[in-house]
């Protein structure tokens, strides 16, 4: 029985800045943050939108009626909770307008729990294979204005629905984990943004996943030449790249350079949407899929990353007609309206937080499907417009 990625959908906010005026403004060398990070652009985030509403505008794209009658779990993975206690994933299950008899639960383990999500939805259909379950992983990242993070921040969400005979990817049955008590990155209970040891933090990913490819290889026998691509976490681009020549070191070969030649690829939407935390390596596959040159049957290797810290990697074999289960995202990039620095600061110093107070934002031009009305009562109040 084949369990995978049935249909996949991206969804990030409609504004972006472009890095390059950032620089500039930072009095940074843009090449500082398009070449030496390897991004290109950030997506901004209005006061109205978050996790909540960035995951259900991506699970939108792809669930039809049909699917909605086999659901039996949404799984929301994200390092950017609105609650300590109240799952995500039933506010979105709400908007969405799913059934009652839908378990809805919230992973959390860093950049990690997209990954976590998937593989605990490959087990429930395991089980139950007349049943789907909806995987999102949606978050936003940040790190504060004019600091060293800055331009790793972004926002998104990937909704991935799992299911038997998928028409994406069909998973694979040998996955490796690796985890260790790592203090790369973290994020306090009363801060609003990160914590991290940057030069510290690409160090043990780079180990991390040199170390889960060795023992997959030890285990599979697998070789390089396997693989039609490997895919990264991509918190910045430039981080995958790292990685992928830490395996690759010299090697010139044809296997080598294929392999580099598709990691670029898979970064083209991250380059200009930004970190998506437990996202990035799905939109890096998404990047892939309609990037990249890839044909049914082929082999794709998956590494997953989230500080902390755990890294796994895992497999998957392409399926036919996969193209037309992805959303056209190069279109929706292409749709985006381009903010200036100021503007990106004030709705940055905007955003809900850790704020008690009551509040209402104002929607008058917010067109937006799923909204973030504000706040009364201690309780966040989301509408369907």
């Amino acid at each position: 029985m084949q369990v995978g990625i049935d249909k996949m959908a991206f969804a990030t906010t409609d504004e972006y800045v472009d890095l390059r005026e950032l620089a500039r403004t930072r009095g940074d060398e843009p090449d500082k943050y398009t070449i030496g990070i390897g991004q290109d652009q950030q997506a901004v985030v209005p006061p109205t939108q978050d996790i909540v509403t960035l995951g259900a505008r991506a699970a939108a794209k792809l669930l039809t009626a049909e699917d909605k009658r086999h659901l039996s779990t949404i799984i929301v993975a994200t390092e950017s909770g609105i609650d300590n206690s109240k799952a995500s994933a039933i506010y979105i299950k709400h908007l969405l307008g799913l059934d009652d008899f839908v378990r809805a639960v919230e992973l959390k383990e860093a950049c990690y729990s997209g990954t976590a999500g998937v593989q605990f939805a490959k087990g429930l259909v395991t089980m139950n294979p007349q049943s789907t379950v909806l995987v999102i992983a949606a978050d936003i990242a940040r790190y504060g204005l004019a600091t060293p993070g800055e331009v790793t921040q972004g926002a998104g969400a990937v909704a991935m629905l799992i299911s038997t005979n998928p028409r994406v990817l069909s998973l694979e049955d040998t996955s490796v984990s690796y985890t260790k008590d790592v203090m790369d990155f973290w994020r306090p209970l009363y801060a609003t943004e990160a914590h991290v040891d940057g030069k510290y933090s690409t160090n043990v990913y780079i180990e991390f996943f040199l170390q889960c490819w060795q023992r997959y290889q030890q285990i599979t026998g697998h070789q390089l030449a396997d693989f039609a691509a490997l895919t990264f976490h991509l918190p910045f681009t430039k981080m995958g790249k790292k990685a992928l020549e830490g395996l690759l070191q010299a090697d010139q070969s044809a296997v080598a350079e294929t392999l580099r030649s598709q990691l670029t690829a898979s970064q083209i939407y991250s380059r200009k949407v930004g970190n998506l935390y437990t996202g990035s390596l799905y939109l890096g596959l998404m990047s892939l899929l309609q990037n990249g040159t890839v044909n049914a049957g082929d082999r794709i290797g998956l590494f997953s990353y989230g500080s902390g810290a755990e890294g796994e990697f895992y497999t998957g074999i392409v399926q036919p007609q996969f193209k037309k289960y992805l959303n056209d995202v190069a279109d929706d990039l292409g749709a985006r309206q381009r903010v200036s620095v100021g503007q990106y600061e004030q709705e940055f110093n905007a955003q809900l937080g850790l704020n008690q107070a009551d509040i209402a934002f104002d929607l008058s031009n917010d067109h937006e499907t799923f909204v973030l009305a504000g706040q009364k009562n201690h309780q966040r109040i989301y509408r369907r417009q």
